[in-house]
């Protein structure tokens, strides 16, 4: 046979959450070594669960969910969702404006893919999650990072991103809260970057996963609640608010203003109906999971699993010499900034890769988030505090001699 050659579109597509240095964590694992998994936001491998209620509701309607459903997904569940929106202060959401996917990370991809043409650019942050980046390039698009800014808790800056905008420009991203950094955005920030779509004509897009993981008292804006006029699509999906990432049930919402959003809308319905649709059984837990977050909200607040993690493992990385991290304000992330000098690091992946076969632990470098230098790495903190604590031991020890 013919050497087969990767696809030349796949040239500038990678996810390093999933990447070689995973591969590297498996042989460790496959030599007998218990291995750390913080490269992603996997709430269950790590002791959480459930509310019982969605548990046995998901079973039940198992039972009745083996025929295909609409593509756009279950009605009662896009009404739902719709309703949903309408609570963030999104007006004129109906079901029609719903697709449900198999984990909002599908319909990223279905998105791109109708919305980008060979050349076209998107803006998005850097970091970012980098699906979002992979998922343009493979739709032929360009992904054009702005940046977040680290001294203003990682803001998006406002200037870079007016900066960036080419007549190629076709939409502006924001992950709000964000992932790696758990930051959350203001209302005069969202409002600004929103002024900058209605002045050039762009599609927002809203990746809003987090959007119920905010600690602290404070308040997550979605921002189509504040641009009504413009064409917005946002995202999200039960995976993480309530711990069931297998489960793969996530959507996209689209509100504004759609004129001239006809042929786009097109695009979506034609690959939504490819894949024919979403994962029945798990679409039909939706309106039960929405209308219950009590289990998620304890886990937010002072004495809440997720609160006290928080707290442990920022106050333990800024404790070792070399490293700072902000406090995020939502999700399951930190993003410590490495001291890339004092280390002599050169290449973050390497320096990921040094620890996993020193210490068992699976971290994620800054440049899988298309962070553009070699001095941040990303740790989830879903592990309980004891973990966190050996954690920081770990990190700590592996710096005081390491040198690349």
């Amino acid at each position: 046979m013919k050497p087969l050659a990767k696809a030349e579109k796949l040239a500038q597509v990678r996810y390093e959450v999933r990447g070689p240095v995973l591969d590297e964590a498996e042989k460790i694992a496959a030599a007998g070594h218990k291995i750390l998994q913080l490269n992603t936001g996997n709430p269950a491998a790590f002791g959480f669960s459930a509310p019982q209620e969605i548990l046995d509701l998901f079973a039940e309607e198992a039972r009745k969910s083996q025929a295909y459903c609409p593509s756009k997904g279950v009605p009662e569940a896009r009404r739902a969702i719709a309703a949903q929106m309408a609570k963030k202060g999104v007006t004129g959401v109906t079901e029609e404006d719903i697709y449900i996917g198999n984990g909002a990370s599908e319909m990223i991809t279905v998105c791109m893919q109708a919305l980008l043409n060979p050349g076209d650019e998107m803006l998005i942050p850097a970091p970012d999650y980098p699906l979002w980046t992979a998922a343009a390039n493979l739709a032929g698009g360009k992904a054009v990072h702005y940046l977040c800014d680290e001294q203003a808790n990682w803001s998006p800056d406002i200037a870079d991103i007016k900066k960036k905008i080419t007549p190629r420009t076709k939409g502006i991203l924001v992950i709000n809260p964000n992932n790696p950094t758990g930051a959350l955005y203001s209302k005069d920030v969202l409002l600004e970057i929103a002024q900058i779509a209605r002045k050039n004509g762009l599609v927002l897009f809203a990746d809003e996963i987090y959007d119920h993981l905010v600690m602290d008292g404070k308040e997550h804006m979605s921002i189509a609640s504040l641009a009504p006029d413009l064409f917005t699509v946002t995202f999200n999906g039960l995976s993480k608010s309530h711990v069931i990432c297998g489960y793969r049930v996530g959507w996209m919402a689209l509100a504004g203003n759609k004129t001239g959003a006809d042929e786009f809308i097109a695009g979506i319905n034609v690959l939504s109906s490819m894949r024919l649709c979403a994962n029945v059984p798990a679409q039909r837990i939706v309106p039960a999971a929405l209308a219950n977050f009590t289990e998620t909200d304890a886990m937010l607040k002072p004495g809440g699993r997720i609160y006290e993690q928080r707290k442990t493992i920022v106050e333990a990385v800024n404790a070792i010499p070399g490293l700072h991290t902000t406090m995020p304000d939502a999700a399951f992330y930190i993003f410590p900034k490495i001291d890339a000098k004092r280390f002599n690091i050169t290449d973050d992946r390497q320096f990921v890769m040094d620890f996993l076969k020193a210490k068992h632990v699976l971290l994620v470098n800054g440049r899988g988030f298309n962070w553009l230098e070699p001095d941040h790495f990303r740790i989830v903190y879903l592990p309980p505090v004891e973990e966190l604590a050996t954690l920081s031991d770990k990190l700590g020890s592996f710096l005081e001699s390491y040198r690349q």
